[in-house]
């Protein structure tokens, strides 16, 4: 069997991490962050540090399974980047949320993720209720 390289590794470790996004898993997403790590949607302010994700992340626990198409992902030692579709559910509405996402990475876990995308469809799920 071969040894992956550190891009190989990181390549899998993002997709594996997309799929327990898929599926709420929220233990299996948690044990991806050091504990200093920081989700940024860079239209909205960072979450910093691992007990502010736990919060964040169990914020999805009442949100369907969702559907994340990785369309690109490229990796290195350090970084994997990917160009992704979310099909997710907002307020009982279906939402469709290209995004490009960043991530850095320390010893097998997330550190850094950054995430660049437009709001405005997300928003809409939530007007006129």
């Amino acid at each position: 069997m071969a040894v992956r390289s550190g891009a190989e590794a990181n390549d899998g470790l993002i997709r594996a991490f997309v799929g327990d996004w898929e599926r709420r898993d929220t233990d299996a997403i948690l044990a991806y962050f050091t504990e200093d790590a920081v989700y940024h949607c860079m239209p909205l302010t960072p979450v910093v540090g691992k007990p502010e994700l736990a919060v964040w992340v169990r914020g999805f626990e009442g949100t369907p399974p969702a559907r994340l198409e990785i369309n690109h992902q490229v990796a290195s030692a350090e970084v994997v980047m990917n160009e992704r579709t979310d099909h997710i559910t907002l307020n009982g509405r279906a939402v469709v949320l290209p995004i490009c996402a960043v991530f850095e990475l320390d010893g097998g876990r997330i550190k850094a993720w950054r995430e660049y995308l437009d709001l405005v469809p997300a928003r809409a799920a939530f007007e006129n209720t």
